[in-house]
């Protein structure tokens, strides 16, 4: 076979040789004009040359952009209408055969019809954030104490900007005044069919554990979140709002938090948000629940009050408590002072059992307190009763600071971790119990006269436009201080407080942090002056 093949290409070379360039045949004989060599190699080199250009141009134009490439225009036209195919397209090279032209052209009409199928993705929307307005407010109230708790609400309740029912148990009367300043007044359901055989509650509990029910069934438009409180909780909805939006609405959520009491806790439940500091209920599951409660309830008739029935069917859901502490139950009697100097690094949401515990400022009322805390709340609610811990070194004295409530000045040095441990100024719930029975950390007050603290109650706020920052001012509450014989300067002679704070309303949307105090120069005597901020990069509590 391979010599048959030799022989074959010999008789056609041999016949190339013995024409002419006419193609006439040429005498028999001797060649006597050989082809160059030159020409050889010329038409070689331009064969291979028209071979790789054509590769490179085909493998280019399938990874050029729609903006670079000449097939553009019907690339356009495709994805516009994928039905219509392109008309036409200019060649690219003159002298390109027919047969690579039109597999160039089905490669490329394969390539667009790709392109044409593949769905255009736009970006989803960012879902809006939540606002007071897409909170609805559940308040369980008593029409006994409806004169005396209604006060408490109008604190902290903007008719124009909120959404709120106030649930009683009989009608009450509701003036013209009231109508302008208080949310609108129901009388709950009956619930006489419901058992209840807890001998030492009160059956109101069930009537209490409904209200989501009811609200749920008024057919509201745009809720994400309803929020049950008492008549005597007081809410900063500012926090209550950043802290909301924490969380999806469009999910199950049972937000709020637990006793203080530990012996509390552990007769309910560690896993149960205590109605009177607040909780908030996610829509969908108040939806949820309003179509399996009333049953539940009747497997439930010996737990005391309305908080354990609403955790009894949350578990039957299968939804836990998510924990926030910033909703303050205030299971306690007495001074409020040491839970709030030393308010833990959350926002402040919710305070409660207001008629049980003395005003929060002395020399006033317990609503006349609640409306001067209020007062800083609208220039910074964030920053409201954050902890900031600083020392004056050339002194050697230990500031914390509670903004917007009160500022402590004590002699010698105090570290920050005794600091935010609140002082036992208050009494447990249970009050045979000692301090083993809350359920943190706490410290007693100090016996020692030179470890007294100095206190500074707010007494004014303002706002300095030109700075840029809140100047609140803290009057010394004059007690009488037994004799130190500490050889130190004493903070006797001071006499005010002066605290200068930018407004942060990003506080929490960084990680949580406390703010750091650095004591400032003051030209005038018996005067300190404070400046409280976000800790620079390096500074620390220390001496």
């Amino acid at each position: 076979m391979k010599d048959a093949k030799k022989d074959s290409e010999k008789v056609v070379w041999d016949q190339i040789h013995m024409r002419s360039a006419s193609g006439n045949p040429l005498v028999p004989g001797p060649s006597t004009r050989p082809v160059p060599k030159f020409m050889l190699w010329l038409i070689l080199f331009v064969s291979v040359t028209y071979v790789i250009y054509t590769l490179k141009l085909l493998t280019t134009s399938a990874q050029q952009s729609c903006e670079d490439t000449p097939f553009t225009s019907s690339l356009r036209r495709s994805l516009l209408n994928p039905n219509r195919t392109s008309l036409a397209s200019s060649p690219l090279i003159l002298n390109q055969t027919a047969e690579t032209t039109s597999r160039h052209h089905r490669y490329r009409d394969g390539r667009e019809k790709q392109l044409a199928v593949v769905p255009m993705q736009r970006a989803p929307a960012k879902p809006k954030q939540t606002e007071i307005h897409d909170v609805v407010f559940g308040i369980a109230g008593s029409s006994k104490l409806w004169e005396q708790r209604k006060e408490y609400i109008k604190i902290w309740y903007k008719p124009k900007q909120m959404r709120a029912v106030v649930w009683l148990d009989d009608r009450v009367k509701y003036s013209p005044e009231d109508k302008k300043t208080l949310p609108p007044v129901r009388v709950s359901s009956d619930t006489s069919n419901f058992a209840y055989t807890n001998l030492q509650g009160h059956r109101s509990a069930i009537r209490i554990s409904r209200i989501v029910t009811e609200m749920s069934r008024m057919k509201m438009d745009n809720v994400r979140w309803f929020v049950m409180g008492d008549d005597d909780t007081v809410f900063v909805t500012d926090n209550l709002v950043r802290i909301l939006r924490k969380y999806d609405h469009t999910q199950y959520y049972y937000i709020g938090s637990l006793s203080e009491s530990h012996i509390q806790n552990i007769f309910f439940s560690y896993g149960m948000a205590y109605g009177g500091g607040g909780f908030a209920i996610s829509y969908p599951l108040a939806k949820a629940l309003s179509k399996m409660q009333d049953r539940c309830i009747q497997r439930y008739p010996g737990l005391y009050g309305s908080d354990d029935r609403m955790q009894a069917c949350m578990a039957e859901v299968g939804v836990p408590l998510t924990k926030e502490l910033g909703f303050h139950q205030y299971d306690v009697y007495g001074n409020l002072f040491g839970l709030l100097a030393a308010h833990p690094v959350t926002p402040l949401v919710s305070l409660h059992h207001l008629d049980l515990v003395e005003p929060i400022f002395p020399n006033a009322t317990g609503v006349e307190a609640l409306q001067r805390l209020m007062l800083p709340v609208k220039l910074d609610s964030a920053g409201i009763m954050q902890q900031s811990i600083c020392y004056d070194k050339t002194k050697r004295w230990t500031i914390s600071v509670s903004w917007g409530f009160a500022v402590q000045v004590f002699r010698g040095i105090f570290s920050p971790r005794e600091m935010e441990m609140p002082s036992r100024t208050f009494l447990n719930w249970y009050r045979r119990a000692d301090y083993t029975a809350y359920a943190f950390n706490t410290r007693p007050v100090s016996r020692n006269p030179c470890q007294k603290p100095f206190v500074f109650y707010m007494s004014r706020v303002g706002m300095d436009s030109e700075h840029n920052q809140t100047v609140s001012e803290y009057e010394r509450h004059r007690l009488p201080h037994p004799p130190c014989r500490w050889k130190m300067a004493d903070p006797d002679k001071l006499g005010m407080v002066i605290v200068n704070k930018k407004p942060d309303p990003h506080l929490w949307s960084r990680s949580p942090r406390r703010n750091c105090c650095r004591v400032m120069e003051s030209k005038e005597p018996g005067t300190m002056v404070v400046d409280v901020g976000l800790c620079k990069d390096g500074e620390v509590s220390e001496v």
